[in-house]
């Protein structure tokens, strides 16, 4: 044992426990038959720079995770990584290009690779040290970044398995998002998309007949040049004569036919829409049944091409203006209306996409789906909150062919060979060293595009412990035990592994998914380095220390609130808490005098109630907190370690202590309870809070040289006293009333106060531990009978049990009028509460916890109130 100072500095404790635990190696984790694995596999940061507090939640929820399972025995990995990122960590080097004056043309495909990786040497030791100082137990040994030699490997043998399976192939027979300033197609679910202020252009195509034709709507006058049809709804009585007949497209004089089909919306516009196929998707798919040609004119650098004639060259938001006042100028446009509209946006730098037809490379994904969906459905692979699991089946039963090729240069290059002969495509992971199959050449070159970086994380799981090859990791670790991650990549990352890990593996990647809450600033806007609403953890770290920051997020992880909003000072409310135990594990180790609790028989000792109490109220804390580590309920593992830490360990049974260990004949039990009850405690809260929790376990007697591999605590029913704990329940009961009542009598904290205790029943029980209740409530207690009740006095009850304090006529006239003051605000506070409770749309809408918590403001309300008016009738008694 060591003497603690006296004040906790988490700079002088969390970076020397944390060399220490790696120097001894407890991050480490090999294949042992011996024991059961446990896995987690982190969700890769981006190297696009520095992480924030979202990346500190999730990785300590991680962290949480593999401490809680590596105390129970388990073998315990948790994989680190980090993601390429591919267009994300090239648009960040692109800017930092753009402030030198330089675009990446500019140094070349090669040159500018070597700039991205001096980017990815920099901030990857970035991201591995702020990970640090929260205190992840990783296994560092084998951080792997996904443009690791072997990982990339793994990649490319993926690509190319899918690709003889039949599901890789190239097209051009889809649509896909098109971002202009990163010149290159996106996902689906790489757009975003948000609400703006928009026009509906009504403009006229007149008959090619010469008759008047008909009127559309568009919110895109720019793509009339690509008009090749204008379709109505079949069964739309206002267009059925003119299905089959020819309107002129304006401005290029284009002949089109008007066409009937079902998609057509009647309630839109007129109910006649205009046909683009080459610049929307909806469009596409009309024009493929109705066998209609394509037309573009808008390029992929988003401006105006050759198709689009005097419009040649204007940007596309430019163009739009244009072309609108042509229209108005051939006084073709008869209205033009307010409009809210959805905008999709590229999701990394935030242009607004164009549809647009491409030749990409595209993966078959409609059979992994099902299998992957099935895989939820059956419980193989469940999640937390269960709710997510439907959002996750939804999406996998609705799945479209997967885009995977993108325009740029940084990430894993696509293993397709281009014949510079004929132009035929040969799929392999190096150049072909055989002459073309078609036409005979030999010259090679290798298809420019990468893959999308979520094809290469959908690996993860499986590809950081070393497949294709067949290795022991392999076999010990996979599957995983569960992925803790964010809402926002369910459909990118997590639906995506579990079809990989099926198809590759034959075996789902992990058995649970948790969804961690999403951490947003102040204003509700998501934490997010992209978006600059990003906290970096380490400024909270340095002020406060990592376990408060740690226990800051973990009390707020809620599968019930999925939103959490962070300010700082969670993190410095929490502080108080290290500061806590660190000063009950002084008060422990000064009571324990040199004594070696280890050396006691427990089942020998005599206890009293308050040990039998704490004993008892630890017990169902270790059954409480080892039930929410394993059903991921973070917060509720974090406040019942609160409340029995504070409120029941050191605001009382600390504070009883010092009573008992006045008498010699308890002083034993007490010290070994005390001990015990902390150590065990320490062993409970260690995952959350590694760090002040080891510092204070070394400081007493201890079994083991760390807390971090010590075993996690058991539950023992033995220990349970439900006697001894509803002696305490009535004891707290009565010093709570003494005091509330020391507080209406504005009592000096040094003063004592003459109490008399009606205690019928429980006035044996009282009696025994009259020196508790007359320490804890500074207090001179006296037993009475119902007849001796003093008059004029300050009163309360506490159960069964009627507390007094005598007073004289000036005292209780003063209460009185108090009472009778703050009763006009108990009154006018029942009203509101009252008003709020029965209001349904409240009690039907609020969230459960709010709605509580007014009922529990109202029930404290009435009885202050009682108490109040107790007062007032106090001060109207005569002697």
């Amino acid at each position: 044992m060591q003497e603690l100072p006296k004040a906790y500095d988490p700079s002088q404790v969390e970076e020397n426990w944390y060399r220490a635990w790696m120097e001894r190696g407890y991050f480490r984790a090999l294949p042992d038959p011996q024991r059961a694995p446990w896995a987690v596999m982190m969700p890769l940061p981006n190297v696009t720079g520095e992480l924030h507090i979202g990346h500190a939640l999730n990785n300590t929820l991680q962290d949480v995770q593999t401490r809680f399972w590596r105390m129970r025995g388990r073998n315990a990995l948790y994989q680190p990584g980090t993601d390429h990122a591919g267009i994300a960590t090239q648009n960040v080097v692109e800017r930092e290009l753009a402030r030198e004056g330089l675009r990446r043309e500019d140094l070349g495909r090669e040159g500018f690779e070597q700039r991205v990786w001096r980017w990815v040497h920099k901030y990857g030791q970035i991201i591995y040290t702020q990970l640090q100082r929260l205190g992840v137990s990783c296994d560092w040994d084998r951080k792997i970044f996904t443009l690791d030699p072997d990982y990339y490997d793994a990649v490319l043998e993926a690509f190319v398995r899918l690709h003889q399976r039949g599901r890789i192939y190239r097209s051009r027979d889809y649509m896909v998002n098109w971002c202009p300033r990163c010149a290159t197609a996106i996902s689906d679910l790489e757009v975003e998309y948000d609400e703006v202020d928009s026009f509906l252009w009504f403009v006229r195509y007149p008959g090619a007949d010469g008759s008047e034709g008909v009127v559309i709507a568009t919110q895109r006058p720019e793509t009339i040049l690509a008009d090749v049809a204008v379709a109505v709804h079949p069964d739309d009585a206002r267009y059925r004569h003119l299905v089959g007949r020819h309107v002129v497209v304006p401005l290029v004089d284009r002949a089109v036919p008007v066409v009937a089909d079902r998609r057509v919306d009647p309630e839109f516009g007129t109910g006649a829409v205009k046909i683009t196929p080459g610049h929307d998707p909806l469009d596409y798919e009309v024009g493929k049944d109705h066998s209609l040609p394509v037309v573009v004119v808008i390029a992929e650098d988003g401006r105006m091409n050759e198709q689009a004639g005097r419009f040649a060259g204007l940007d596309r938001f430019e163009a739009r203006e244009r072309v609108a006042q042509a229209l108005q100028d051939l006084g073709l446009v008869v209205r033009r209306e307010p409009y809210r509209t959805r905008v999709g946006r590229c999701d990394r730098c935030h242009t607004v996409i164009e549809p647009l037809l491409s030749e990409q490379w595209f993966c078959d994904v409609r059979e992994m789906a099902q299998r992957a969906a099935e895989a939820i459905r059956t419980g193989r692979v469940r999640f937390f909150p269960e709710r997510w699991a439907r959002v996750a089946v939804d999406w996998l039963d609705n799945i479209r062919p997967w885009c995977i090729s993108r325009q740029l240069w940084w990430g894993h290059r696509i293993p397709a060979w281009w014949c510079e002969g004929c132009s035929q495509p040969v799929v392999s992971k190096a150049a072909p060293s055989h002459p073309c199959p078609g036409c005979g050449a030999s010259r090679w070159r290798q298809d420019p595009d990468v893959l999308d970086t979520w094809f290469s994380s959908a690996l993860w799981p499986f590809a950081t412990l070393g497949w294709p090859q067949d290795t022991d990791d392999l076999r010990y670790f996979y599957p995983t035990s569960v992925l803790i991650t964010d809402r926002g990549i369910i459909f990118l990352w997590v639906c995506r592994m579990i079809m990989f890990g099926l198809e590759f593996m034959g075996e789902v990647p992990f058995h649970h998914v948790y969804i961690n809450p999403t951490v947003m600033d102040l204003q509700g806007r998501r934490m997010s380095k992209s978006l600059g609403t990003g906290v970096d953890p380490l400024q909270a770290i340095q002020r406060y220390g990592a376990d408060a920051l740690r226990l800051g997020l973990v009390v707020r992880c809620s599968q019930a609130q999925q939103d959490l909003r962070f300010d700082e000072k969670m993190v410095a409310d929490t502080r108080n808490f290290a500061n806590k135990i660190w000063n009950a594990a002084r008060y422990v180790h000064r009571s324990l005098a040199g004594w070696d609790p280890r050396a006691a028989d427990p089942d020998r000792l005599a206890y009293s109630t308050p040990d039998r109490w704490i004993t008892s109220r630890l017990h169902r804390t270790v059954e409480a907190v080892t039930a929410a580590y394993q059903e991921y309920e973070f917060d509720r593992a974090a406040r019942s370690l609160y409340h029995f830490l504070w409120s029941e360990y050191c605001d009382w049974y600390l504070e009883m202590s010092k009573v008992l260990l006045q008498d010699p004949a308890a002083q034993e039990a007490t010290r070994y309870t005390l001990w015990r009850t902390l150590e065990v405690s320490l062993r409970l809260l260690h995952p959350i809070m590694p760090f002040v929790t080891e510092a204070a376990w070394q400081a007493l007697p201890h079994e083991g040289e760390s807390l971090m591999v010590a075993a996690w605590p058991q539950a023992d029913p033995r220990w349970r006293d439900d006697g001894g704990e509803a002696q305490v329940a009535r004891l707290q009961e009565v010093v709570r009333e003494i005091r509330s009542l020391r507080a209406d009598l504005r009592t000096p904290p040094q003063e004592r106060v003459d109490v008399q205790l009606v205690a019928g029943p429980e006035r044996a029980s009282l009696e025994a531990h009259r020196a508790l209740v007359e320490f804890l409530a500074r207090a001179r207690v006296a037993f009475v009978e119902e007849s001796q009740r003093p008059h004029p006095a300050a009163g309360g009850v506490a159960g069964p049990v009627e507390v007094w304090v005598p007073l004289d006529r000036a005292q209780a006239d003063r209460l009185a009028q108090r009472a009778r003051e703050e009763l006009e605000e108990v009154e006018r506070e029942l009203e509101r509460v009252r008003a709020r409770l029965a209001n349904p749309d409240f009690v039907q809408r609020a969230p459960a916890e709010v709605v509580e918590a007014e009922r529990e403001r109202l029930r404290q309300a009435e009885a202050r109130r009682e108490k109040l008016t107790r007062y007032v009738v106090a001060g109207t008694q005569r002697a």
